[in-house]
């Protein structure tokens, strides 16, 4: 896909809708440190729209961008990061299921952005079974980070991914650095978009 237009319209916090429910949303989640914001800006051919925190898990909105006029992107705040406080974390989960369960689009694609080195965490199958309980929508995994591995590693990852992963999601091995999978991401947004 040409990316004509991208651009920031607005970071959103629980309970607050603004934005017009027949444009399509393509919603971005991951740990902290799986690369989400790196991902976001390799699949959108920028470099620095989607800017990651200097402290993790400081993002507390849902970030929406307008892309080519006809769709949103939306980079909800990472989860997972060890040394913020349970109060917090709890603050940050309420956010990520308010804008899951209470908000609405008539299409909706989740991508979730994993480390590949690290695999599916526990927290990314909640999410996952989140996702599906509540939704039972479109998701793709970014098994990013892949061109930090070796041929064997990445075997390894992608079989750990396979087994780890639910059979509804679409599984992309992907590099934010090197845009690897870039296009395949497009080429599924395409078609369910």
């Amino acid at each position: 896909m040409k990316i004509k237009s991208a651009e920031f319209v607005k970071g959103v916090v629980e309970g607050k809708d603004f934005w017009e429910k027949d444009i399509p949303q393509v919603i971005f989640y991951g740990r902290s440190n799986a690369g989400k914001s790196s991902s976001l800006n390799a699949i959108l051919g920028r470099n620095s729209l989607a800017r990651p925190s200097g402290t993790p898990g400081k993002t507390r909105e849902a970030n929406f961008f307008n892309i080519n006029e006809s769709f949103y992107f939306v980079d909800l705040p990472g989860y997972g990061y060890a040394r913020m406080s349970k109060l917090d974390q709890e603050k940050l989960r309420e956010l990520i299921l308010w804008f899951i369960g209470e908000t609405e689009a008539n299409k909706r694609i989740h991508v979730i952005v994993m480390d590949a080195k690290v695999g599916p965490t526990d927290l990314d199958k909640d999410m996952l079974d989140i996702l599906n309980q509540e939704r039972q929508e479109h998701v793709i995994v970014l098994l990013n980070k892949i061109d930090k591995l070796n041929q064997k590693e990445l075997s390894a990852a992608l079989k750990n991914a396979e087994v780890n992963l639910p059979e509804f999601v679409k599984l992309i091995p992907f590099s934010a650095e090197k845009k690897k999978g870039v296009d395949k991401f497009w080429s599924i947004v395409e078609e369910l978009i």
